[in-house]
């Protein structure tokens, strides 16, 4: 085989019979084997890494920019967290204060309020006149559970068990992390109950409960009277406890703790007793609004 003017004779030797080939131009095999210039691909070659270098400068930008948010934020918190605590501590004393001070004022009332009463008395009780209005007084301060009162009754008594995995209608308002299953409507739905089961007089964590006092949630607290009860819940009602027990065992306040019980584990107990001591609730003025002037 012999190469002339740099073509390949692309053909054996002759021999007879052998096909013969067509001579092929190295360049015309080169165009068909290398579709891309070695000038064009270097300059490919060379565009890529530019990008690659300049995606890994973009990157390194964005990390110190992400750790130098970081560090501001650390150095923040380090700065404000003295204050915080001393916010929190100067807060928590001025609670503490009003509280005192609330209690000692609530003390006072309470004794003026026993001066009054007994003034009241010995200034009515003269006469067949001042002992009706005395009667009368006194089933209207009942009526409003103004007076403190001891007899016979029922005690119920509610223990949260702990943190559950799932509580189905209560979910939405307990706190995240708080161990409460016990909600206001649960105590609300007790009390109701056992008013309708005959007692006379009820109190919830201590608290007289009358015309304007209010079970409430607040956060994962409840709060009976704007003051905050936790648990064991204690209810206590005064009446006819054989009565009030028979009623009570079919009412829908008890059927929705047996199931809590059920449920959830909550603790539930009910037990009849005498000389239960209810405290006086409290007193509020009410006010009538009318109309002054013309239409």
């Amino acid at each position: 085989m012999s190469l002339l003017g740099g073509f390949d004779s692309g053909r054996n030797e002759h021999r007879a019979g052998a096909p013969t080939r067509i001579p092929v131009p190295s360049l015309l095999r080169s165009l068909l084997s290398e579709h891309l210039d070695p000038g064009y691909a270097a300059a490919a070659r060379d565009g890529r890494q530019r990008r690659r270098g300049t995606e890994w400068a973009w990157q390194l930008l964005a990390a110190v920019a992400i750790a130098t948010v970081f560090v501001l934020a650390w150095s923040q918190a380090r700065a404000t967290a003295p204050g915080v605590v001393e916010s929190r501590q100067v807060l928590a004393g001025s609670v503490s204060a009003t509280q005192a001070t609330t209690d000692e004022l609530t003390e006072q009332r309470d004794t003026l309020a026993a001066e009054v009463n007994a003034e009241r008395r010995s200034r009515l009780e003269g006469d067949a006149i001042g002992r009706r209005l005395l009667a009368e007084l006194d089933q209207a301060n009942f009526a409003a559970a103004a007076t403190p009162v001891i007899g016979p009754g029922l005690t119920v008594t509610v223990t949260d068990p702990g943190m559950t995995p799932d509580l189905t209608d209560v979910s939405k308002e307990r706190v995240e992390g708080s161990r409460q299953v016990i909600l206001d409507r649960d105590l609300q739905l007790v009390v109701n109950s056992l008013w309708v089961a005959g007692a006379e007089a009820v109190s919830v964590g201590g608290v007289r409960i009358g015309p304007n006092v209010t079970i409430r949630q607040a956060g994962g607290g409840i709060l009976v009277d704007n003051k905050p009860i936790s648990s064991p819940y204690v209810i206590l009602a005064v009446g006819p406890p054989h009565a009030m027990q028979e009623s009570f065992d079919r009412s829908a306040g008890l059927q929705r703790l047996r199931l809590l019980e059920t449920s959830y584990g909550v603790g539930v107990t009910v037990a009849g007793g005498d000389g239960l001591a209810l405290p006086a609730g409290s007193v509020r003025d009410v006010n009538f609004a009318k109309q002054i002037g013309p239409n």
